[in-house]
């Protein structure tokens, strides 16, 4: 009972932690944003600019040069100034920044992110719609990683300074030096039709005929689209988690009671999996949750954008260009609340890890 009253006293108080953070994120974020130039409100001034500008090149008279010295933004100029507050009033920049702060803070205290600018539909809404894009890509990258990274590292620490090892180092190591969205490109030109074959296809998570296909026709269509993106995005990580891994395993094959254990006639599988692997997952589950988010969103970017997928990474882009902040700051919200929670559940891991770890 009291260390169940330990383990919640410990979520609760890591719980409330989040808060400041996530204000400090916002705030900062909000702050910076007041700095950038060509707001949501300037691109509307410019479209109706675009259209007057239209309507005269078709013969109305040419508008003439700004007046000497005139002040302000030159971009809101030709625009009348009713119509300018009117567009202020549209997107809430008529009120302060520090009110429009505290009523974006009160919104997502309710979990309410707003609605989108330009798309004129709830933030919550896209990041509904694109989120299983970024799961599907973003999960089978986690997977492969650690599904050969683990096994790998193991086999190295085992075969350490063999030959295999030193090959399979060149090898991991190269793959890291590639960055996904370049090794994105080459596999693009040579396997997607660029100059030399056409093996699988350029965009898109399915085809156009998805709906019309039978239950295994879905599976290999599914797997023919995201075979190159995942590929791109797992060769670059392995390199980190096979050498976190191999000196992990190393580390605790040095250790006396790893000796002792063998020195009883311990069968060598017994020790390795038993004694070994469980202390060498310490440092791994360390690192288990920036792996999982970067996964998930930090090369997701690039990976959405080179193959045409429509995730939270282009959402993400796509919103930043725009100027739209409500989606900015709703995914932003988002991705700092799950980077939060998962630091959490790696604390938590690490404890049940390793048992000397106390929650005090």
């Amino acid at each position: 009972m009291v260390e169940k009253t330990i383990v919640w006293s410990y979520i609760l108080r890591r719980v409330l932690l989040m808060i400041p953070t996530l204000l400090g994120v916002m705030f900062i974020t909000f702050v910076v944003i007041q700095f950038v130039p060509g707001g949501p409100v300037e691109q509307m001034v410019a479209q109706l600019q675009g259209r007057q500008g239209g309507l005269e090149a078709g013969g109305g008279a040419p508008a003439g040069p700004a007046a000497p010295g005139a002040g302000g933004y030159r971009g809101r100029q030709g625009v009348d100034a009713a119509k300018v507050e009117e567009i202020k009033k549209l997107y809430g920049f008529d009120k302060p920044a520090h009110e429009r702060f505290l009523q974006m803070i009160g919104q997502f205290a309710r979990f309410d992110l707003g609605r989108s600018f330009f798309q004129n539909k709830p933030v919550s809404e896209l990041i509904r719609e694109k989120l299983p894009v970024s799961i599907t890509i973003g999960l089978w990258t986690f997977l492969l990683t650690y599904l050969v990274s683990v096994p790998l590292g193991i086999a190295k620490a085992v075969r350490a300074g063999s030959a295999f090892d030193t090959g399979t180092t060149f090898l991991v190591l190269l793959g890291n030096s590639i960055p996904a969205f370049v090794l994105g490109v080459v596999l693009l030109v040579y396997f997607a039709g660029g100059s030399f074959v056409q093996w699988f296809p350029l965009r898109g998570l399915t085809s156009t005929n998805w709906d019309q296909l039978n239950l295994w026709g879905k599976v290999t269509d599914y797997v023919w689209h995201i075979t190159l993106p995942v590929v791109a995005m797992v060769v670059g990580g392995f390199a980190v988690i096979t050498i976190l891994v191999k000196n992990s395993v190393l580390e605790e094959i040095r250790k006396q009671y790893v000796l002792t254990a063998r020195a009883k006639g311990v069968a060598e599988g017994k020790v390795l999996w038993r004694h070994v692997f469980r202390n060498a997952l310490i440092p791994i589950m360390t690192g288990f949750p920036a792996a999982f988010i970067g996964a998930f969103f930090s090369g997701a970017l690039l990976i959405e954008t080179l193959f045409s997928l429509d995730g939270l990474g282009l959402l993400s882009y796509e919103s930043v260009i725009r100027r739209d902040y409500p989606v900015v700051f709703g995914t932003l919200f988002v991705f700092t609340l799950i980077g939060l929670l998962t630091n959490l559940v790696r604390d938590l891991g690490y404890i049940w890890a390793d048992p000397r770890v106390k929650y005090e």
